[in-house]
């Protein structure tokens, strides 16, 4: 029997909608679902070839223990009893800080992350480590002072805008807003919008914009503070607007004064009437801006995302059409932590605070795992992630969990991470869930896609979530459910609730283990703790959600989140589930002002003494590294760790390393030759590529390859180039300036 399925993409975070054909319970074919009111029938090749995600070769099918350099399957109850019981043991013996929990990571699920911090806090950790952490930290944090929350980020509001500014983003590749080569396209066709790119390298986006400028890799912030500068000297800031939204100003404005942006320019390596040209635009068009890991994972991380942030508030664009705005959020990706309260938990060896919200970056786990400290970290739990080739430094990370005494694995495939656990523990895959993501952010609607399971699971695989709730219940963090509770959970979804919110008025544990106790109850009716938790997202939603799904067209009242549910179980396709008011959209900002903050007084010293001779000195190569390696190129051929069959990519030249001819010919190496690239942290060797796309001095290497497939190594795993001490003061690694060389092998 054949069947079209709707579902969605996992492979990325912008989870366009996919079309699968099923036959005899196998995924046999794949097309772009056109229903879809978000992706609207737009795919790339990474979802048409997500069947090769769906079925690897080293598929797990049950639980697994370690028994000396071997693993032996074991029961799911002998696999849950010992794990609590290790884990409980630890906590006893050195407190909760020996535990974390690294997830919630995954580009087609969230749901699992709800569960995993349950079972995290539950035992009185608070070490959530995630890929938040990994590229957004600074960044992160910057929006938590400017915008009020951490979790609150102003994105771009294309569809008004009239420029579209890329910086340190090849959204012809790595796409990250919806359907952005046709976004971008269009940007570049039409005569009456420009497109702008700003990077290192003449990128895909950079090839079809109206203006590029090749900035010299690692002088961002100091274009930054140039344009900051031209803009202030001539006057052209957007007076009217700092007055009415933009707070400590005033106290900024003397940084940017009597500053020599001509020099700065010249270290940029770019043309000074060029970049004015540029600055003056952003005074009189309507633009939007979309940063990314050139900015983000590059040197000076968070003074990038800082000084962006101010360029764009002097500007007047966050917060208005056409602009970038807060967009609308179900729920919001992560939490707020102000390392300033006293009461938020750092790291115990290098003092990272959870920046990205609420998450500690993983370039210091290592540091963790094998500090000294009486409460170094012993035991982590890893799920919907591979850190031995997505984290940064694999010999450091290779080096700590050997050292643990407890690693715990949930994946759908025997991993390079998992090869190291002492417990192996397999989940359904996402095709095979009831899932779903929160990345959907948009203006001024929300949208929301419930995937539904399209094929059978394995017989002993279950969801992430259902994992962690087993584990909980065996620690003794779900208080006892009445009967009558569980009984009510196989009858009416309403009726349910008011006997669950009965009961939670009598049970004051309940409330903080909720996703517990809905996955006990509905999800044991549903066979799924994630489905479960989205009812209960539903049905408790804040007021200022339950007000715009008004606006999309759900009536008020206690039943709203129970409609909405049933709407989204109906349209596999998705809906747009509310709409945010567009005449207020400045109600996002959550700072104590209810302003645009742009003072951060941490960051005052390093913003107010950039400069151009500092800089100039700062960027010398040592003879020994003399080019810069960008570890982690955007491709359309790789999709992190999530393809590991490289049959996807038969015929394509997916993992090389990419060099301008220049530095081809000066190195005396050809096109496809054999090459070692050597760093700080080590050493690989791939097929060199030589390739005008690569700016003269620099060197390219994409992520997601070096995975152990079918008893083979496909490609250069990029992280064993990458030293995890190689990052920014808040953790965020600086994979896009690696000091390196390139030889013959």
């Amino acid at each position: 029997m054949k069947e079209w399925k709707k579902t969605g993409c996992v492979l990325c975070a912008q989870n366009c909608g996919l079309e699968v054909l099923v036959e005899d319970d196998r995924m046999v074919k794949v097309k772009p679902d056109k229903e879809n009111l978000r992706s609207e029938g737009y795919i790339c090749r990474k979802g048409l070839n997500v069947i090769y995600h769906q079925y690897p070769k080293d598929r797990l099918t049950q639980p697994l223990k370690r028994v000396g350099d071997r693993f032996e399957p074991i029961s799911w109850d002998q696999a849950i009893e010992e794990i609590a019981d290790k884990m409980r043991g630890l906590v006893d013996r050195h407190g909760p800080r020996c535990l974390a929990y690294m997830g919630a990571s995954a580009q087609g699920g969230n749901f699992e992350g709800a569960f995993g911090l349950s079972l995290l806090e539950g035992m009185g950790s608070h070490y959530f480590y995630n890929s938040g952490g990994q590229e957004f930290s600074g960044a992160f944090w910057v929006d938590g002072r400017v915008l009020g929350k951490q979790y609150l980020h102003a994105l771009p509001n294309e569809q008004n805008a009239e420029m579209f500014v890329a910086w340190g983003w090849n959204g012809m590749q790595s796409h990250q807003i919806p359907q952005a080569p046709k976004v971008l396209r269009g940007f570049s066709k039409d005569p009456d919008r420009l497109l702008v790119a700003i990077d290192p390298r003449k990128s895909e986006t950079a090839a079809i914009a109206d203006i590029h400028l090749a900035v010299r890799p690692g002088t961002d912030s100091l274009l930054m503070k140039a344009m900051i500068s031209m803009i202030l000297e001539e006057g052209w800031e957007k007076k009217d607007y700092i007055e009415r939204y933009v707070e400590g100003f005033d106290t900024i404005r003397p940084w940017f004064e009597r500053f020599d942006a001509r020099a700065a320019v010249e270290v940029c390596q770019l043309d000074y009437d060029e970049v004015h040209d540029l600055s003056r635009l952003m005074t009189t068009k309507r633009w939007c801006i979309h940063p990314d890991l050139g900015i983000f994972m590059g040197r000076n991380s968070t003074l990038n995302s800082y000084l962006m942030a101010i360029l764009m508030a002097i500007c007047g664009v966050y917060g208005v059409r056409g602009g970038n705005i807060i967009p609308g959020m179900l729920v919001p990706m992560g939490r707020h932590a102000d390392e300033r309260d006293p009461k938020t938990w750092r790291t115990l060896a290098t003092n990272m605070p959870p920046a990205a919200s609420g998450s500690f970056p993983p370039s210091v786990m290592p540091e963790e795992i094998l500090s000294d400290h009486p409460e170094r970290l012993r035991a982590v739990y890893v799920s919907a992630c591979n850190p031995l080739r997505a984290y940064p430094d694999t010999v450091a990370y290779e080096e700590a969990f050997g050292k643990l005494d407890l690693l715990v694995v949930s994946d759908i495939v025997m991993s390079e991470t998992a090869r190291l656990a002492h417990y192996v523990l397999p989940c359904r895959s996402f095709y095979e869930s009831w899932d779903s993501t929160f990345f959907q952010l948009n203006w001024p609607g929300i949208f929301f896609q419930l995937r539904r399971p399209i094929v059978q699971s394995p017989d002993q695989c279950l969801e992430a979530a259902q994992i962690y709730t087993l584990l909980a219940d065996k620690l003794g963090l779900i208080p006892d459910i009445p009967d009558h509770l569980y009984e009510a959970a196989d009858g009416d979804r309403l009726q349910f609730g008011a006997k669950l919110m009965a009961w939670i008025a009598t049970e004051p544990k309940a409330m903080r283990a909720m996703p517990l106790v809905l996955a006990k109850t509905l999800g044991r009716v549903w066979d799924s703790a994630n489905l479960a938790a989205l009812w209960g997202i539903l049905m408790t939603a804040p007021k200022v959600f339950r007000e715009n799904a008004v606006r999309a067209g759900f009536e008020a009242g206690l039943d709203q989140g129970d409609r909405i549910f049933q709407a989204l179980m109906d349209n596999p396709q998705g809906l747009w589930i509310a709409t945010l008011d567009e005449d207020n959209p400045m109600d996002g900002i959550k700072t104590p002002s209810g302003r645009i903050e742009v003072y951060i007084p941490e960051l005052e010293e390093q913003a107010r003494d950039l400069d151009a001779a500092g800089e100039a000195e700062a960027l010398k190569m040592s003879d020994v590294f003399p080019l810069i390696l960008n570890a982690g190129r955007h491709m359309s051929y790789n999709a992190n760790t999530l393809m590991r069959n490289p049959e996807w990519n038969m015929g394509k030249r997916a993992c090389t390393v990419a060099v301008n001819p220049a530095d081809a010919e000066t190195l005396g190496l050809n096109d496809g030759q054999q090459v070692r690239v050597t760093t700080e942290a080590g050493s690989a060797v791939a097929e060199m590529e030589v390739t005008e796309q690569v700016r003269q001095g620099t060197v390219l290497i994409p992520h997601g390859f070096g995975l152990i497939y079918d008893g083979g190594v496909y490609g250069i795993n990029v992280n064993t180039l990458t030293k995890n001490t190689h990052r920014d003061p808040l953790g965020t690694p600086l994979h896009r300036y690696v000091p390196c060389r390139v030889e013959a092998a």
